[in-house]
Parts: structure tokens; C-alpha cells; sequence
């Protein structure tokens, strides 16, 4: 049982991202029903269509959400085939999960709502200081996402509901440590082995081939002698700096941002504070917070009667473990690095003055401003470099809507070429050679944009040799191409590739001889172990597999072991075969408590991740899931040369 959860790690660690995703709070689950009028069916559950409407909404929620919490991730990645066919995929599992809890009839009450509501960190960042929440700032929020407080709430009622569709399953492990223990016992065995290996690259100086041997080999396998499809392209790309290039920025209006913008231009001013901090946070009793201020008002008379013994005090009795050491002392920040009331304390103080008792929700505070530091005004000389870059990403920033429009007004109008769109946009004409229809899948920029290579393959840019429409590849970034040449895919003739033949036959030939000889010597071991020519034991496991191949490793740790040894031959493919001598097994050595609970937790992990894979795959079955688009392959078929 374990050995399967081990094989199919990779599928069952990937349920936790499928099935137990993150809540979408205010950006997901959105309703979908609208999008539902006609349209092609890319999918069908219980016997309901998903339309190509709804996918490419569920897509472009799922890009708006990436582009909102990464914003330097590449665009490619997320217009890509196998991105899109994700977003697919979250589609036809929310729409599972919904109607089972339609078909489980789950009741969210009002008391679940709210509980999980005080939960949301969105939500809790706009409670008042008293604990309430701000009506307002909590309507406008959902304002800006379309949504009214009802539909809000109705969502989120939808969203715990298919949170208890799994939550029994995900919820739930294995019930006791002693059947963890018992399949981790048999993850980590370990087993004393000698290996004989019978090499393929041993046995090629055996193999003789003939003119129709190799003849006969390329008749039967011509998909592995093709010439790769190859498009020759020019393509042109519009960005924020190609713009730039072309703009100049009037030492005049230079002169007067830096004059409007000296202070702000010279960084910002930083103040340097010690506290003594008296811990009263919110969530304390009255009595409690009673308490601290006393204590907190004792002390602030101790400082204001001795300023210079505030160090020794708040080593003494301040609650800050973090600055307490070092007699309070917070060093330099600047605005914005500490919380409100402390901070508009300290920027309203002067230097050497303590401060009243300042409440924060951690606690109370008292403050001694130590040193103020007002960073050098620069003359205009020596900040003119940045202000002109500044300034002149400002103007292409509101000048590039205007040059994204001629560009693609252009590469549209004039189709026969793409120098009409360079020369008016002083833009540099490059060249690639593409040998892939698919994406290079950690490739950057335009040729790994999946929308552009499929605009590059169509008809009309093969045949008609037009230039492609602009595409978006990036924020602020467009591209045009055209096909120069174009040489399909074709199957290479022997004369051109019978090295090639020849290398190929002689290696299978060799893993065959190699297989041959292992098989013979196996069978003689058997019988006569006494003469068996094999390697110097070695200890295996599958966490330590001793450079050994996998699939040696795989079938040493599988075998039955009644009475010992046990011979073992294990098929390498074109690598050639093994002979394991399988004698006896050797006894874990003792592990650390720590970290036996922590292999208990990742087998739990496992244990749930491979029964909520396996409780969704039946609910797919129950409800009929169809998925009607191809999922698209991540391998690469070739390389894309740019020059």
C-alpha cells in the first residue's frame, strides 16, 4: 500500500493544490451562470455544459489573480496551453464540488458564516479599534469587486459548503501511529543485496548488422528520422523602453519637478526612538489592562524624573523582548515601519523629549526621541540624470496607448511587411528560427507566448506570408510577426541518417544481448550460487538507493522474502539487465523521536492527499464528468533559436 503511495507521490501531493485550494475569498468562485447562454461545451458535469465563455472567464480570474499577488511573473506562463487548460480544470472541480454539497443538501448557518468572516485577514483589517467592523470600508471593498454584502456572503456560503464536501475525506488519516508506523516500517526497510550488472555498451562489440537490418529498422520506425517543421520569422516588438528611445525630456520642465519635488527627492527624513513597552494588548481583561497602565504610568514617572537612566529602566522593565537588551533603543526607520499611534508619536516629538503613555494594540508605549537624521538636499546637477529618466518614463508611459494603437494599426494595414511599423516607430526588425509549435516551457519573452507562436502557424501567416496581429506578450508589451520561410516536417532518407540508423539498432541489439547473457547467467546462479560473479553487498532502501537504478531499487524492495537469498532479474531497457542476490534485511537504525513524528505527519499528508484524489475521481465518475479539449503536452518537441 505504501510502496503505491511512494510511486505516485508527484499526483497525490498535487491533490492538496486541486482539492484543498485556498480560499478565494474576494477574488474567486465567481458565478459563472451568467456566461451560460450558448456557446461552444468544452466540459459537461451532471449533465450540465461549461461553455468556452465560462472558461475563459474562470481563466482570466485565474491570470488576475497571478498578475495581483506576482506582478513580475512572465505573461507567457500564464497565456500558455497548459495554464489555460488548468484554469479549465478548477473549473470542472468547483463545479464537482458544487453540486455534491447541492446533492448533500450542506446548510451553512449564520453562526459558521460569521465565525469563518473573523476569520478572513481581509476582512479582520477592517474591524475598528473597539472589534467592530467598518460598514463602510467593508462595503466599499466589495464594491470594487462587484459585489453587494449579500452576494458576498452568499458566495462564501457556497464556498465553506465545498470546502465539507472534502472536508470528511480530507479531514481524516490514518487512525492510529502503530498503522503509520507499520507501512513507514516498510518505506524505509532496508535490505542487503549483490548486484551483477550486464552493461549494454559491453556487448555493441557483438552486434553485426546488415545493410538490411538497418534498412528494414528506418522502414519501420520513420517518425524517428523526421526532419523537424522549421519557420524562418521576422518579428517586431513594441515596450515601454523602445518609446523611450524616441522622447526628449525640456530641461525647463526638469528644472521645476525638481523644485516642486525637492523634499520628497531628498528621501525621506528617519528618527531614531527608544521605548519601554508595557505588553496590554486588546484581546487583555479589563483588570489586566488595569494593571499595565499602572505599572506603565509608574514608570513613565521614573523616566521623566531621570531622562538619562531611561536605557537602564526599560532593560529592566520593559516587556519588548526585541529591544529590551539594548535599553529600548528601535534604531533608525523612516514612516510607515511602525504601527500608527506609535509612529505619529514619534514624528511629532522633538529630539531628547519622552512622550506621554501611547496606546497600540500591543500594548502601551513610552517613547524617547534619541536623534533625528534629515538626509543631504542634492542639487539639481546631481539628481538632473534622475529626473530626466524619470521623466521620460512618465511621457512614454502616457505616450505608449498612442504608439500600441499605430502599431497595431500598421501591421494590420500594411500586412505585406512589418518595416512600414519599424521605421514609424523607429523600432529593430528581428529574426528567429522556430522549429516547435509549442512554447519552450521556461522561455521568456514573445517567442514563448503561446497566442503568438499559433497566429505564426496559421494559415494565413504560412501561406499568405501576412503579417500576424499584435499580440500582448507582457504589461506593455506588443508584438508582430511574419513567416519568411517555411519547410514542413519530412522523413529523412536512409542515406541521411544511417548513422543514426545504425546507432540506434546497435543499442537495442546490445540491451538485447546484454538481457540474453543476464537471463542465462540468472538461471545458473539459481541452480549454483556458489559461482555466481557478483559485487560486494551493499545495504538498499528507497530513501538511500546507492546510485543504483530505480527500477533495480523498485523490484529489491518489492520481492517477497520467504527463505533467503532470493535472486532477483531486473530489465534495464537500453541500459541492459541485473542479476540482485536479495539476502536478508537489515534493521532501521533508531531514529530520533522528532523526527518520527514528522514522518508519521508527511505520511498522514500522503494518506489524505491519496484519498481526496480518490474521492474526487469518484465523484467525476458519480456525476459524469466530461472534459471535450485535449490536454495539452508539456514536452517540447524542439528548441526555438532566436538570433
Amino acid at each position: 500500500m505504501f510502496d503505491f503511495v511512494r510511486k505516485h507521490t508527484k499526483i497525490m501531493m498535487g491533490v492538496m493544490f486541486l482539492l484543498i485550494i485556498p480560499s478565494f475569498v474576494l477574488f474567486g468562485l465567481e458565478g459563472y451562470t451568467q456566461f451560460r447562454e450558448g456557446g461552444e461545451t468544452v466540459a459537461r458535469v451532471a449533465g450540465q455544459d461549461i461553455t468556452k465563455a465560462e472558461w475563459d472567464a474562470a481563466h482570466k480570474q485565474d491570470v488576475d489573480r497571478m498578475r495581483a499577488s506576482m506582478p513580475t511573473l512572465d505573461a507567457s506562463l500564464l497565456d500558455s496551453e497548459q495554464a489555460r487548460y488548468s484554469s479549465l480544470e478548477r473549473l470542472v472541480q468547483q463545479r464537482v464540488l458544487s453540486t455534491a454539497a447541492d446533492k448533500s443538501h450542506l446548510l451553512i448557518t449564520d453562526q459558521r458564516l460569521a465565525f469563518e468572516l473573523q476569520q478572513n485577514p481581509t476582512i479582520a483589517s477592517l474591524k475598528r479599534a473597539d472589534g467592530s467592523l467598518d460598514l463602510e470600508r467593508y462595503q466599499q471593498l466589495l464594491s470594487g469587486q462587484g459585489m453587494t454584502p449579500a452576494m458576498f456572503e452568499a458566495r462564501m456560503r457556497s464556498e465553506i459548503a465545498l470546502r465539507q464536501v472534502m472536508g470528511a475525506i480530507t479531514g481524516t488519516g490514518p487512525g492510529t501511529p502503530v498503522v503509520a508506523d507499520a507501512a513507514l516500517g516498510a518505506f524505509f526497510q532496508r535490505r542487503e543485496v549483490q548486484i551483477a550488472r550486464f552493461d549494454s555498451a559491453e556487448f555493441k562489440s557483438k552486434v553485426n548488422l546488415t545493410d538490411a537490418d538497418l534498412e528494414a529498422y528506418h522502414k519501420a520506425h520513420p517518425a524517428d528520422f523526421q526532419a523537424l517543421e522549421q519557420v524562418a520569422i521576422e518579428y517586431v516588438t513594441l515596450d515601454l523602453p523602445a518609446v523611450e528611445k524616441g522622447l526628449a525630456v525640456d530641461e525647463g520642465e526638469m528644472k521645476t519637478y525638481f523644485e516642486q519635488n525637492a523634499a520628497q527627492l531628498a528621501g525621506k527624513e528617519e528618527r531614531r526612538a527608544s521605548h519601554i513597552l508595557i505588553n496590554a494588548p486588546t484581546s487583555a481583561s479589563d483588570a489586566d489592562k488595569k494593571k499595565a497602565r499602572a505599572l506603565a504610568t509608574d514608570l513613565l514617572a521614573q523616566v521623566r524624573k531621570a531622562p538619562d537612566r531611561f536605557a537602564e529602566i526599560a532593560r529592566k522593565s520593559s516587556q519588548d523582548p526585541g529591544s529590551a537588551a539594548a535599553g529600548g533603543d528601535l534604531d533608525f526607520f523612516g514612516r510607515g515601519a511602525m504601527v500608527k499611534p506609535f509612529e505619529d508619536t514619534v514624528f511629532a516629538m522633538k529630539k531628547g523629549e519622552i512622550s506621554d503613555l501611547v496606546e497600540s494594540e500591543f500594548g502601551l508605549h513610552i517613547i524617547q526621541l534619541t536623534d533625528v537624521r534629515t538626509p543631504k538636499q542634492r542639487t539639481f546637477a546631481e539628481m538632473r540624470p534622475e529626473i530626466e529618466a524619470l521623466l521620460r518614463k512618465q511621457q512614454a508611459q502616457r505616450k505608449f496607448a498612442e504608439a500600441a494603437e499605430t502599431f497595431t494599426n500598421t501591421v494590420y494595414e500594411q500586412a505585406d511587411s512589418l518595416k512600414p511599423a519599424a521605421d514609424k516607430l523607429k523600432l529593430e526588425i528581428r529574426t528567429a528560427t522556430l522549429n516547435s509549435r509549442t512554447p519552450v516551457s521556461d522561455g521568456k519573452g514573445p517567442l514563448a507566448n503561446a497566442k503568438f507562436l499559433k497566429l505564426i502557424f496559421s494559415a494565413d501567416a504560412l501561406e499568405k506570408k501576412r503579417n500576424t496581429e499584435a499580440v500582448e506578450f507582457g504589461s506593455s508589451q506588443l508584438v508582430a510577426g511574419r513567416v519568411v520561410s517555411h519547410t514542413p516536417a519530412r522523413s529523412l532518407p536512409l542515406a541521411e541518417v544511417r548513422d543514426k540508423v545504425r546507432e540506434r539498432l546497435v543499442n537495442i541489439r546490445a540491451a538485447e544481448l546484454a538481457k540474453k547473457e543476464g537471463e542465462a547467467q540468472l538461471a545458473a546462479w539459481k541452480v549454483d550460487g556458489a559461482n555466481a560473479k557478483l559485487a560486494p553487498a551493499v545495504v538498499l532502501s528507497r530513501d538511500q538507493p546507492q546510485q543504483q537504478p530505480i527500477e533495480l531499487v523498485a523490484t529489491v524492495m518489492r520481492a517477497e522474502l520467504g527463505t533467503t537469498p532470493v535472486w532477483l532479474g531486473i530489465d534495464l531497457g537500453e541500459r541492459g539487465f541485473a542479476v540482485a542476490r536479495v539476502s536478508k534485511i537489515v534493521p532501521r537504525d533508531t531514529v530520533a523521536a522528532d523526527r518520527v513524528q514528522q514522518e508519521r505527519d508527511q505520511y498522514r499528508e500522503w494518506w489524505v492527499a491519496a484519498e481526496g484524489r480518490a474521492y474526487y475521481q469518484w465523484l467525476k465518475e458519480r456525476l459524469k464528468v466530461e472534459i471535450k479539449v485535449a490536454k495539452p503536452t508539456s514536452e517540447l518537441t524542439a528548441s526555438t533559436i532566436e538570433r
